[in-house]
């Protein structure tokens, strides 16, 4: 059993409330947090508030300096952290790697990035004053992340706040809170300056509540579901405060029949399957080209069937379970509602053999989906392809766009003149073209319901950078 506690104001903290963390393919116990309760996270915010005017004003190379400390430190603690992982969500121990290196690689970015950004001026026409455009850090920054990737999601948040000057408070899900109490532990390991960093997690009415609502954050950052976005969005409105957040897809991947189609079939099994589905980016539905329809789904079948399913840390595994029993029946709800109108079950559903304990969903595949059932509108985040066809480019552009989610989306053809074509009229921030590519180098954001503002790249500081202009006569 891991025991973890809160970590606030530069110190590890017991709380008169305890969670227990419970293993999803096991359903026994694995650890136990210190959950915090509203006091303690009004704390936590007083002790980044505090900060706040000592971190913003430290030099560039110092508050990369600690960045590089706590890079250290991870690094030398990669096992634990994967542990962590890989115990919280039941997630197979290779799939751990992606979520440690993204710490890794968000620690090292924006360091990098803050020693090279440069102070800007700007022209006067008339020459009688001179202009220079400062980035100062905006204030606190408050963090709720998800439960899908625990240390990438912390990943996305940390590098930027604390490059910024900006101390933070996270909220790490209550599910997979194991792995971020890590991190807390790390950061009082190095000593880092009290409240730069703050890690607590407890019940979302009650902590996230306060978190939102509290005047103190100049920042409110999510990781999770349009739901969730608004609710924290109405809860914050206590204060004028910036959002970024990173909220619910319902990817379009279209198959056209020009298209590499055993590349097509590898993307969106090895997207749909990784981490059972539970990627926020994954293809919602897959929509092919009626003319090849028939062949590519028996690609898609082939390597649903090789797809194995478990936990065991020394077993060649692709798939663990889904999170929860409320995901798991979530999941099933929409493959059955979609079999009762009218979609063909053509592998899978319900659990996979030899699995019965845990909350394992098999690889499942399902065709004659069509656009009025529930799972073609509904974000499934589950290991479920739903397969639709189409006949004329027309048609499938408007139906790809036939969502309030706007955040990612992936064609697959070899014709340049519809990849133009597509990519200027898909209405998804992310258009992924006979692909898929993610990196902290690269932006990461939605549009419509998806979403407001960016994660990753150089253009997530801005989520945590404030403009200052001085003007000087001449």
């Amino acid at each position: 059993m891991l025991i973890k506690q809160l970590y606030i104001g530069g110190e590890l903290v017991s709380s008169g409330l305890t969670t227990e963390v419970i293993n999803p393919a096991t359903l026994t116990p694995v650890g136990s947090i210190a959950a915090a309760d509203i006091a303690q996270a009004e704390q936590a915010l007083a002790a980044a508030n505090k900060a706040f005017p000592i971190w913003s004003k430290t030099t560039i190379k110092q508050r990369t300096d600690w960045m590089y400390k706590l890079r250290d430190a991870v690094i030398e603690n990669e096992q634990h952290l994967r542990e962590c992982i890989h115990l919280e969500m039941a997630k197979p121990w290779s799939s751990t790697k992606d979520d440690y290196q993204m710490l890794v690689d968000s620690l090292n970015f924006y360091a990098d990035a803050m020693l090279n950004l440069e102070q800007e001026t700007l022209e006067d026409k008339e020459g009688t004053h001179t202009h220079e455009l400062r980035r100062e850090s905006v204030g606190v920054a408050a963090a709720f992340l998800a439960w899908n990737f625990p240390l990438l999601n912390l990943a996305y948040k940390i590098g930027p706040a604390m490059a910024a000057g900006c101390p933070i408070v996270i909220k790490p899900s209550v599910k997979t809170p194991l792995s971020a109490y890590a991190v807390g532990e790390l950061c009082a390991k190095i000593g880092l300056p009290a409240g730069v960093v703050n890690i607590i997690s407890g019940p979302d009415h009650k902590v996230g509540d306060a978190i939102s609502a509290s005047t103190i954050p100049s920042v409110l950052t999510l990781i999770g579901s349009t739901n969730v976005g608004k609710h924290v969005i109405a809860t914050g409105a206590t204060s004028i405060k910036r959002y970024s957040m990173e909220l619910g897809g319902n990817a379009p991947a279209i198959v056209f029949a020009d298209a590499d189609l055993n590349n097509a079939a590898d993307v969106i099994c090895g997207v749909k399957f990784a981490n059972a589905g539970q990627i926020c980016v994954t293809p919602n539905r897959v929509l092919v080209e009626q003319s090849i329809a028939d062949e590519f789904i028996e690609m898609i079948l082939t390597r649903a069937h090789s797809v194995k399913v478990g936990f065991d840390k020394t077993a060649d595994i692709d798939m663990g379970p889904v999170m929860d029993a409320s995901s798991w029946q979530r999941i099933d709800a929409l493959v059955q509602d979609a079999i009762v109108k009218g979609a063909t079950l053509l592998t899978g559903g319900g659990k996979p053999e030899g699995h019965e304990t845990g909350y394992f969903y098999s690889p499942t595949v399902l065709c004659g989906v069509t656009p009025e059932m529930d799972i073609a509108k509904e974000e499934v985040f589950g290991p479920v392809i739903s397969i639709m066809t189409f006949s004329k480019d027309d048609e499938v552009l408007a139906e790809a766009n036939n969502t309030e989610a706007g955040l990612s989306s992936f064609i697959f053809t070899t014709n340049e003149a519809r990849v133009t074509r597509f990519a200027d009229e898909l209405r998804f921030a992310e258009v992924q073209v006979n692909g898929i590519k993610y990196a902290i180098n690269l932006p990461h954001f939605g549009i419509k319901q998806s979403g407001v503002g960016v994660d990753c790249s150089l253009l997530a500081l801005d989520d945590y950078l404030a403009y200052k202009r001085v003007s000087r006569a001449v």
